[in-house]
């Protein structure tokens, strides 16, 4: 199981970032947990199954078009909040991303439809020799906050106990 780090970036110096990473084995059955690792973070932001559609996407392409896919291969997902903000990242092991389909197969659509839910999106080199594929998106409204994240939100601001 994965933990949130806290980190306050310089460009949101008064807006906490909250974020979590977790590793999975890069086979077609663990779409789903990763889907359930990004929902149960955003429980109650109304989005989130929009959110969860879009990591399919990038996860699904991190299975099929990368080293991750080989035997014993794993993708990375990072999710980050920062105020109203969330990026999501799909790290995996970097390959050729050689496309061979046609235009009218059922297959090919998946960043298509991550750029129609999505603020925006692209795909950055790992540090490792693999790709991040990435996508953000913005919370409507605070009411559209998960509560847990208000209420860590405060705590942070607050700062630790006095005696």
């Amino acid at each position: 199981m994965s933990s949130p780090s806290v980190h306050t970036p310089l460009r949101f110096a008064s807006t906490p970032a909250v974020t979590w990473s977790r590793n999975f084995p890069a086979v077609p059955a663990q779409i789903g947990p990763a889907r359930r690792f990004l929902t149960g973070i955003l429980d109650g932001w109304p989005a989130a199954d929009d959110a969860a559609l879009c990591l399919s996407e990038l996860v699904t392409n991190a299975i099929l078009h990368s080293r991750s896919g080989e035997p014993g291969g794993q993708f990375t997902v990072r999710i980050r909040l920062t105020g109203r903000d969330l990026r999501v990242e799909v790290g995996d092991r970097g390959g050729p991303w050689i496309w061979t389909g046609c235009p009218d197969e059922q297959h090919g659509r998946g960043l298509l439809i991550v750029g129609s839910l999505a603020r925006c999106w692209g795909q950055d080199d790992g540090s490792d020799g693999g790709r991040i594929v990435w996508y953000e998106m913005t919370l409507p409204g605070s009411c559209g906050l998960p509560a847990w994240f208000s209420a860590a939100r405060v705590a942070l601001t607050r700062g630790p106990p006095r005696p």
